[in-house]
């Protein structure tokens, strides 16, 4: 356990980081490519539309797996790197409280 009770792996985004680190380099000797998949990505799509629901977290999970299933688009351009850094903005802005604050 950590401060508050809290286990180690629940603590805030960024206690601990250091904020010249490159945040995107999860996995920079990382050769995966993700070449055009019109059935991978509609099947991702799918559960994304399974998964969408009322409460805020099952829509941002739906936002997610339609985020990933862009990687497999044949007119898509995205990475996994854009990806990582737009669902960790997402996730700042809830633990702040939203963009209102």
């Amino acid at each position: 356990m950590s401060d508050g009770g809290r286990p180690a792996t629940e603590q805030d985004a960024g206690e601990g980081e250091d904020p010249g680190e490159v945040d995107w380099e999860m996995a920079p000797d990382s050769d995966a490519e993700f070449p055009a998949d019109p059935e991978k990505m509609a099947f991702i799509r799918e559960i994304a539309d399974d998964v969408y629901g009322d409460s805020s977290e099952s829509r941002q999970v739906s936002a997610i797996l339609y985020r990933v299933s862009d990687l497999y688009d044949p007119d898509g351009d995205t990475s996994p790197e854009e990806i990582y850094l737009n669902v960790r903005h997402i996730m700042d802005i809830k633990a702040q409280g939203g963009l209102d604050r």
